[in-house]
């Protein structure tokens, strides 16, 4: 409404009130609950693989002779192939049919793969599912990749990645099995079996009698293609990627050059250690001529960090190497890789913290970049939290297994939770409180510095102030 009076200022303007309004809003019919953290999606989903693999392995067709499989057996193997680890109870070759080979062989390259890679790949190109940002970051924390924008395409590159290794090192490895036998159905079988089994770091074998390669520590044509699987498997295809992508050393991201200097010191230094120490040993390289020497130890160094291969009498080497062999599969090889271990990513930022400390510098520093002192932090916590377990692991078969070595008994406890594979020959003489004890600490192991980093990255926010500084003795 609006007044006028008789003079210019007069004017006013005059708002009429109105009644307050009553605005309903209807309840929510389902109430939306927050999604499970993508460590416990990854957990689940690898126990579900587990079981299922069990099941499947305890039928009368898995087996050769047509019998149901214990259950502790079946559980056993199928936990060790998908964690990728190459403990085995039963012989891989010899016990189980053609269908249970092919069983494990599928739990393997599953497991290698990732259990949340494989399904959101599966997903999205057979049925075209779109990936959201809950799948692209538990993609993300399977394979360490940095960008959340190219998780689908980067998977598929995984894929393809994964495809071209397998496929040529079963080319490679089949021609070198026919060369040494005259049946092709065989020699293709085991050239694929052996092929995604090295390329995944599984250590499983078809070679009977739970003797490994060591029918084959004459042949550079069986040793080489499986060693170049497992080192490329080892690294992963961020790094190999990151190699073929930019081709120049300088402009190699920090992590590859990181990654790639500590294998080859960890592969040369662990080859000359076994070479030296194995060297006069009749049951090992001493056997050996001279010039046939220096490929099996460096064939050790490799197979025996990440993988459960061996052409070597794992069980007849010096108490010295299996120290050496333990220090490898305690570190393992690089994230987002099929290794396990620590992963040679957090041993390598530990060590450049010690050196960077070491040099008075203040911060953990390489190749001219500085790491945040979180993921030193992260670091610890994973490879302390790593000796803890083998150490209970290590204890726990003390306890239930008197007659066994400890050497021995250390070694099984760093090869399990390091899913690496590799044994003295003691896995199926355990007794079976002890074997039980292996299954979870083979879980641990492979999800174990996983889920820890996920779950410390979670935890991870942003803090308004800092506490007050209070000095404490070290030393």
């Amino acid at each position: 409404m609006k007044l006028q009076g008789s003079r210019p200022g007069d004017q006013r303007l005059r708002i009429e009130l109105t009644k307050p309004r009553d605005y309903h809003v209807a309840a929510p019919t389902r109430i939306r609950r927050p999604p499970p953290p993508p460590a416990l999606i990854l957990v689940v989903g690898f126990a579900v693989l587990i079981v299922i693999g069990t099941i499947i392995l305890s039928l009368p067709i898995s087996s050769a002779s047509e019998a149901w499989t214990p259950p502790l057996d079946a559980l056993f193997t199928a936990t060790s192939a998908v964690c990728v680890t190459g403990l085995v109870v039963v012989d891989t070759g010899t016990y189980w049919s053609p269908f249970g080979q092919v069983v494990i062989l599928a739990l393997i390259q599953i497991g290698g793969f990732g259990f949340m890679t494989g399904s959101t790949l599966f997903l999205f190109l057979l049925i075209g599912r779109r990936t959201g940002l809950r799948d692209r970051m538990l993609v993300q924390a399977s394979t360490g990749v940095p960008d959340l924008g190219s998780v689908t395409t980067l998977v598929k590159r995984i894929a393809l990645f994964t495809l071209i290794c397998e496929g040529a090192g079963a080319a490679f490895l089949t021609a070198a099995f026919l060369a040494r036998s005259h049946d092709i159905v065989e020699s293709i079988w085991w050239g694929i079996f052996h092929g995604i089994s090295a390329f995944n770091n599984a250590g499983f074998d078809l070679i009977g009698g739970f003797r490994s390669l060591t029918g084959f520590a004459d042949d550079p044509f069986v040793l080489v293609p499986i060693g170049v699987l497992i080192v490329l498997g080892g690294l992963g295809f961020a790094i190999v990627g990151d190699v073929v992508g930019k081709r120049h050393w300088r402009m190699l991201a920090l992590e590859t050059k990181v990654v790639l200097l500590s294998t080859l010191g960890l592969l040369t230094v662990g080859a000359m250690a076994i070479g030296i120490l194995e060297w006069t040993n009749p049951a090992t390289l001493g056997a050996m001529p001279e010039a046939q020497r220096p490929l099996n130890a460096l064939f050790e160094a490799a197979t025996l960090r990440t993988a459960g291969f061996s052409a070597l009498d794992t069980g007849a080497l010096t108490s010295a190497s299996l120290f050496v062999v333990m220090a490898l599969m305690f570190i393992g090889g690089a994230s987002g890789s099929t290794a396990g271990g620590i992963k040679v990513n957090t041993f390598s930022m530990l060590l450049i913290a010690v050196v960077s400390t070491a040099r008075g510098r203040p911060s953990a520093e390489a190749f001219g970049r500085r790491l945040p002192h979180i993921l030193i932090f992260r670091a610890l916590s994973v490879a302390l939290l790593s000796i803890a377990a083998v150490f209970v692991v290590a204890l726990a078969l003390e306890v239930t297994a008197p007659a066994v070595p400890f050497v021995q008994a250390l070694f099984e406890a760093v090869s399990a939770v390091g899913t690496v594979g590799a044994s003295t020959g003691i896995t199926r003489q355990l007794p079976d409180p002890a074997q039980l004890i292996l299954v979870p600490a083979m879980f641990l192991g492979r999800l174990g510095p996983l889920t820890l980093v996920l779950a410390l990255t979670a935890r991870a926010r942003p803090i308004a102030y800092r506490p007050a500084v209070e000095s404490m003795r070290i030393g």
